[in-house]
């Protein structure tokens, strides 16, 4: 064993900043989020409309300018709370680790660890550096968080270990060439640290709206303002400022932006509860939008430990069970001893000589009393094929082993030399190992199958096992372990991968790079793909991925760069997450086919008048008002209410179809009353006539939030009464409607109002009835 480094050689490296310490900034910094969602276009845009109307004195009208404090604190909070996820990133479990230093050993924090410090790591250690090993002493790595390779690797002097793997069996020595950001596990960690936004239909859908609307306002806008300017019906400049900001105001879909962060918080925490952590706002939609969900198989679909699966007698001998609890146990036990020794405990053998297990030999012994029992890869074992019962056995291993299954075989014989295998071996029984499955992944691929989706098994282990697992599952297309492709095989132009993946679903030997290539393959042919995993290996994949799903027991590294975390590994929660993604998607369709009502007919308003050159026909606390009653509240509760729609795209097309024409009727039957009534009694205010408006407004919009309702179910029938009582006291008790609305009520204005808003209803009819017929034809 060497001395180490000594003190100076340490303080060194040290000044020299060759240490262990990985030091990336993750994420925007606190200023940066505050700035990147307070200083928006909409924001902006609101707020200069705000201080115009605070500059009028009329604050009643300003009201709408508490949408900017609400929707920018939801966007600040969600993203410092994926900040502080994605900082608390780190690959390594560990906090202290062994180093020989002046010959000695000593404990340090994995960041004090140094280049060329030599490293002693034992049983449940991981690994803190890369590097090469010194002495190995049955030394064994589990790498699967680095290659997906659930077999143990057993390491010998001169091989190399990574940073990130776990010894299961044995210890060594190794020399830390490697360290800090500079080790294979830091490099693939460092770029799925990349902070990114899921992609959402929603929310691109509302800001494509918002990027048209802000066009036509810089073209209807200053028009609306010389308008009201020139009209006679304003007097002063306040009017005029007060009917710019209505029709501007009633042309943005606010509410909108508000209303899905909210519908998206509300899911994350019904999901919490669920032991799912949401990471992203948009990722609850994005699961519901998946076509294709690409699976780790170790430590995802199974949880990553051996167990036995069964015994294969092969002659008949009554102390098998006693033998085979004997022979597995050892100083230093491995995986496969653990999964032998937790069936197979008692004993009443007694142990007189042990031969231990070697990777070279790849099998261990134990002599009793009367026999030695050898316990070892088949093909090591039983050597002398010329004897039937042995060539017998090893055609019953080979056949087993070809279904993915890992064997071992416990023979009997006799005279042992040394480290030799003893003469005249007789095999009792084959030992079929199989890695433990997850009991909830088999119920939701099923649910996965049934909805359509499409599965995608792919993981660094070996192919024949990597078929048989997705078999047990019951993935599509995989019917036994040759189902399965080596991924060396594959091509690495992404066209032809992606010819090869839409008639395949098991995948053996795939790197990280070509898990990450698959994925991008995939998303090229048009497919929402969803990446599951919990190694450092998938954390590529899962950052690429459109959603990426990590296993709370799985590396830090996969858990801070996907979007959703399910907290205790439990497969069966992402049938919860998908419903909640549908859920909000269909609700928030409806919500928004509301808001777009309103942007339409505020838009047409705004150009009728300016045309017209008379007075905006509605306040903007009387737009607050119909906004309230016939939007904003109602779609909240719509927003949150059960829905179990099935997703189906042209989310922005479908509420277009219903809100221009459904716009168009109430713009054309709120400016027309808005004119009558003036021209039947030419001594009617400005005010007078916008209480008229706002009557038929108000009609017209609750019977499209009826319309929206529908299918009526109680709470739906009862929300939408509320909400016209509501209306009926806004608008009748003088205190409220006078006193706050602005409106100047009267028998003969609001039945006017109620007579224009049932032509509306008519027309809106009407509209429905040849768009329905139009679409089936």
């Amino acid at each position: 064993m060497g001395s180490g480094l000594t003190a100076a050689e340490v303080a060194e490296r040290v000044a020299d900043g060759r240490t262990n310490a990985v030091q990336v900034r993750t994420s925007r910094t606190f200023g940066q989020i505050v700035r990147a969602n307070v200083f928006t276009f909409f924001n902006g845009l609101l707020g200069t409309l705000l201080v115009a109307v605070i500059a009028t004195g009329s604050w009643q009208n300003a009201l709408f300018g508490f949408v900017i404090l609400t929707n920018s604190g939801i966007g600040i909070f969600q993203e410092l709370r994926a900040k502080r996820t994605l900082d608390r990133l780190a690959l390594l479990n560990v906090t202290h680790v062994r180093v020989v230093r002046d010959g000695e050993v000593h404990e340090v924090g994995i960041a004090d660890v140094v280049q060329d410090d030599l490293v002693r790591i034992g049983s449940g250690d991981q690994v803190p550096a890369d590097g090469p090993v010194l002495r190995s002493a049955g030394l064994e790595l589990d790498e699967s968080l680095l290659t997906g390779e659930s077999d143990p690797v057993h390491k010998r002097a001169g091989d190399e270990v990574r940073s990130g793997a776990i010894v299961v069996a044995g210890e060594g020595d190794f020399t830390a060439t490697s360290v800090g950001p500079r080790t294979y596990a830091a490099k693939l960690a460092a770029e799925a640290r990349r902070y990114q936004v899921t992609t959402s239909e929603l929310v691109a859908g509302t800001n494509l709206l918002l990027r048209r609307i802000s066009l036509i306002l810089l073209v209807v806008g200053p028009l609306l303002l010389w308008a009201q300017f020139r009209s006679k019906d304003n007097h002063g400049w306040q009017d005029a400022v007060t009917g710019t900001v209505a029709g501007l105001v009633g042309m943005i879909p606010e509410g909108l932006v508000l209303l899905t962060s909210l519908a998206f918080m509300l899911a994350i925490v019904t999901l919490a509860r669920r032991r799912t952590l949401v990471q992203e706002l948009p990722a609850v939609e994005g699961l519901a939008r998946v076509d294709v969900v690409c699976l780790d198989k170790t430590g995802t679909l199974t949880s990553g430990e051996i167990v036995l699966d069964r015994l294969v007698p092969l002659s008949a001998d009554d102390r098998t069970a006693q033998a085979l609890a004997l022979a597995a146990v050892s100083d230093t036990p491995n995986a496969t001893g653990k999964a032998i020794t937790a069936s197979y405990a008692d004993t009443s053998m007694t142990a007189l000589a042990r031969v231990p297990f070697s990777s070279a030999r790849k099998w261990q012994s134990v002599t009793t009393a009367t026999d030695t029992w050898v316990l070892g890869a088949p093909e090591m074992v039983l050597t002398d094929t010329a004897d039937p019962a042995i060539a017998d056995a090893r055609a019953q291993a080979d056949q087993i082993a070809a279904q993915g299954r890992r064997v071992l075989v416990l023979a009997r014989g006799t005279a042992q030399d040394g480290d030799q295998l003893p003469v005249k071996l007789v095999p009792v029984t084959l030992v079929v190992l199989a890695e433990r499955i997850r009991e909830d992944a088999a119920p939701t691929m099923r649910y996965f199958t049934e909805q359509g989706v499409k599965l995608k098994v792919i993981s660094g282990d070996n192919p024949r096992t990597v078929g048989a697992v997705a078999a047990a599952v019951g993935v599509p297309g995989v019917g036994g372990a040759d189902d399965a492709v080596d991924a060396r095989t594959l091509p690495e132009d992404l066209d032809e991968l992606a010819a090869v993946l839409d008639g395949k679903s098991a995948f053996g030997r795939v790197s990280p790079q070509q898990k990450r290539a698959m994925v991008a393959a995939l998303q090229r042919r048009g497919h929402v793909v969803a990446m599951t995993g919990d190694g450092v290996n998938d954390a590529l994949a899962l950052k690429d991925a459109d959603i990426g799903v990590a296993m709370g027991n799985g590396s830090p590294a996969t858990r801070a760069v996907a979007q959703l975390v399910l907290l205790d590994g439990q497969f069966r929660h992402l049938p919860d997450v998908v419903a909640e993604g549908r859920r909000v998607i269909a609700n928030i369709e409806r919500a928004a086919t509301l808001f777009l009502v309103k942007n339409v007919y505020s838009l047409l308003l705004t150009m009728t008048t300016a045309v017209a050159l008379v007075a905006y026909p509605l306040a903007p606390i009387q737009l607050t008002l119909i906004s309230n009653l016939t939007i904003g509240i109602p779609a909240f509760f719509l927003a949150i209410g059960p829905n179990k729609q099935r997703y189906v795209p042209g989310f922005l097309g479908r509420v277009l179809r219903f809100a221009v024409p459904v716009g168009v009727v109430t713009a054309v039957c709120a400016f027309t009353g808005y004119r009558l009534v003036r021209v039947f009694d030419p001594a009617t205010t400005v005010a007078e006539a916008r209480t008229v408006t706002t009557v038929v407004v108000l009609v017209v919009s609750l019977w499209t939030l009826s319309i929206q309702a529908r299918p009526f179910r109680p709470w739906k029938a009862g929300l939408v009464a509320a909400m016209a009582v509501l209306a009926a006291v806004a608008v009748l008790v003088p205190a409220i409607g006078h006193g706050i609305f602005l409106l100047e009520v009267s028998p003969r204005r609001v039945l006017g109002g109620l007579v224009m808003g049932a032509v509306g209803i008519v027309l809106i009819e009407i509209v429905r009835w040849v768009a329905d017929r139009m679409r089936r034809t």
